[in-house]
């Protein structure tokens, strides 16, 4: 029984600790590797459960795009406080309006899960494209379709505060 769990163990084990350094690193670049690390970890923890398709869209999209995106953004903003300009109260109404969807997506999607049978799919057939993309398009289109909006939100929030002011 603990020959089966040590690979579980050791990968879980490299998550909270890396997950943790995330938080509590002093540098901001440093957070940043040991957020990719932990992402390489829960990415071997897809490999466990026999989620190859999973793993391999996890550690593409999230250990390689967008960490690049989080390294850029460090790079691109002004650590200096006493430079920073100070938000309106329009920009903070849009955040807290943006935020008020994520966290009522969130909510719908954890009160939702409750009553959901397991899919009765033969052991060669889990972690498929197929199997994914039956789930995601079927049952949980509406969630994903809101995901969606709110990340294209996001994007041009990111626009608009990435962009230089011009002087008029």
């Amino acid at each position: 029984m603990l020959n089966q769990n040590l690979p579980f163990m050791i990968l879980a084990t490299l998550s909270v600790f890396s997950a943790l350094m995330v938080v509590l690193s002093r540098k901001p670049v440093h957070s940043v590797l040991y957020l990719i690390f932990c992402f390489f970890t829960i990415g071997g923890h897809y490999l466990l459960l026999n989620a190859q398709f999973l793993f391999a869209v996890h550690i593409i999209v999230y250990a390689g795009a967008i960490m690049v995106l989080f390294l850029f953004t460090l790079m691109f903003i002004n650590l200096n406080k006493e430079l920073e300009p100070h938000k309106t109260n329009l920009v903070k109404a849009a955040a807290t309006i943006v935020a008020g969807t994520l966290l009522l997506v969130m909510v719908s999607t954890v009160t939702d899960t409750g009553n959901i049978l397991p899919a009765q799919v033969s052991q060669n057939e889990v972690g498929t494209v197929a199997v994914l993309g039956k789930k995601l398009y079927g049952d949980y289109v509406l969630p994903f379709e809101l995901t969606s909006i709110l990340l294209l939100a996001a994007m041009v929030g990111a626009v608009m505060i990435g962009k230089k002011k011009t002087e008029s």
